[in-house]
């Protein structure tokens, strides 16, 4: 018997422990560790910070489901991973041998790197299901008594798509409360041009969300680094190819939320051959770490270089369509390993994107992420925002009930599929 550890349960963990105890079967056992006792439900965040969500409708309790499936739980954060004795020791004081392990932790939020970002400082986070509950507490607040808001992503962030989508709920929802004309909007990022999203921009999307910010009479700052953040105002500086550098007068707010550069876990920091300098993992083709052969990562803790050179820092997303069909290579490819082969399953590393905007939105497709693309598509219009309530209510169903089929392409590219979405307009 082998035992395979998954270490997280996120968007990654829970369909990647799924789908492990379904291909490999009661012979062999899935144990998963997790820091919380929940799932959330992250691509809903914006939602909660407006409080068009709870926290509540957006959680799944995994101990009764895992249960359901015969994969074990422990509920512990990890402290360290020792590859070399094939081993994780927690928080509890456990330590916990495997014969395989899927590091799927998602990052750590590196908001320290900026004075004053974060929830521990000025700006609200929508990267964690508690910091949006706390943002909500504090849009209530604000809305009795509106001001400037700035909204963006920092140097070195890699997920672009919370940022639009927030920047523009926030603009639905003081439409909705007839009080927009009291609030100035900015968007700030690290994006070399509105709508690159890491990726060099998927079809239209430059066109598309600049049009969408221009309707919405958003502002916006592109190349942009901050500094630091004040109180009530935020040090941004306009970077350029050439080298230029245009300090921006403060950007005074009564609300911001700034997207963090992400980084690597404490667990994993720092372990030569395992991780990189942000200490995100590596691997091969295969999802496997090219120097512990029994280690494999999936999701947005597997390290993926950028793209090309940008004034500021820019990371790669890792979308849930793209870290399903990481999942799925796992699966196999420990399977493989497990009867005595080498793993040959490869991710296809495509990216299917809805970004809500609370009235419409804009999606994407990238077949694959990197281009050049076989398929390389974006569109928009009020099916968005149907489609990800939609898959929203069809995600948590699913890992209610413990399913191991895959999420994201069924949902999208099978039961409903583009073109029938675009018919809902």
């Amino acid at each position: 018997m082998a035992r395979i550890v998954v270490l997280g349960a996120g968007i990654g963990g829970i369909p990647m422990a799924l789908e492990a105890k379904e291909i490999l079967g009661k012979e062999h056992q899935v144990t998963v560790i997790n820091d919380k006792d929940w799932f959330e439900f992250t691509p809903s965040n914006p939602w909660v910070a407006v409080n068009w969500r709870t926290e509540k409708q957006i959680k799944v309790d995994l101990a009764p489901m895992f249960k359901k499936k015969n994969i074990e739980f422990l509920h512990s954060a990890a402290t360290k991973v020792i590859p070399e004795n094939n081993q994780i020791t927690t928080a509890n004081g456990e330590i916990v041998d495997y014969d395989y392990l899927v590091i799927a932790t998602g990052p750590q939020l590196a908001f320290d790197e900026i004075k004053g970002l974060g929830p521990n400082g000025y700006t609200e986070s929508i990267c964690a299901t508690n910091h949006a509950t706390i943002a909500g507490e504090k849009w209530q607040k604000f809305v009795e008594n509106p001001g400037p808001i700035v909204v963006g992503a920092a140097q070195g962030a890699s997920c672009f798509g919370p940022a639009y989508e927030y920047a523009l709920i926030l603009d639905t929802d003081l439409r909705k409360r007839k009080i927009r004309h009291k609030v100035p909007i900015t968007f700030v990022t690290s994006e070399p041009y509105i709508g690159h999203l890491g990726l060099d921009g998927v079809g239209d999307t430059k066109s598309l969300l600049e049009s969408k910010l221009r309707d919405a009479n958003i502002k916006w700052i592109t190349n942009a680094k901050i500094s630091e953040i004040k109180e009530s105002e935020m040090l941004v500086t306009e970077c350029f190819p050439d080298g230029k550098e245009i300090n921006h007068d403060p950007l005074a707010f009564k609300h911001a939320m700034i997207l963090p550069a992400f980084r690597g876990i404490e667990a994993v920091a720092g372990i030569e051959g395992l991780v990189n300098p942000r200490d995100f993992i590596l691997t091969n083709d295969y999802q496997q770490n090219p120097t512990y052969s029994n280690v494999f990562s999936v999701g947005v803790c597997v390290a993926i270089p950028p793209l090309g050179r940008t004034p500021v820092p820019v990371g790669v997303p890792k979308t849930g369509y793209m870290i399903e069909s990481m999942v799925t290579a796992t699966a196999h490819n420990i399977k493989a390993m497990i009867d005595g082969q080498e793993p040959s399953t490869k991710a296809t590393l495509s990216a299917f994107c809805l970004a809500d905007f609370g009235n419409g939105g804009v999606a994407f497709i990238a077949k694959p992420q990197i281009p050049p693309r076989n398929l390389n598509w974006s569109g928009s219009g009020k099916w968005v925002h149907l489609a990800k309530v939609a898959f929203e209510k069809y995600f948590l169903y699913k890992v209610r009930k413990g399913k191991s089929e895959p999420f994201w392409e069924k949902f999208i590219l099978k039961s409903i599929g583009v073109e029938r979405l675009k018919k809902t307009k």
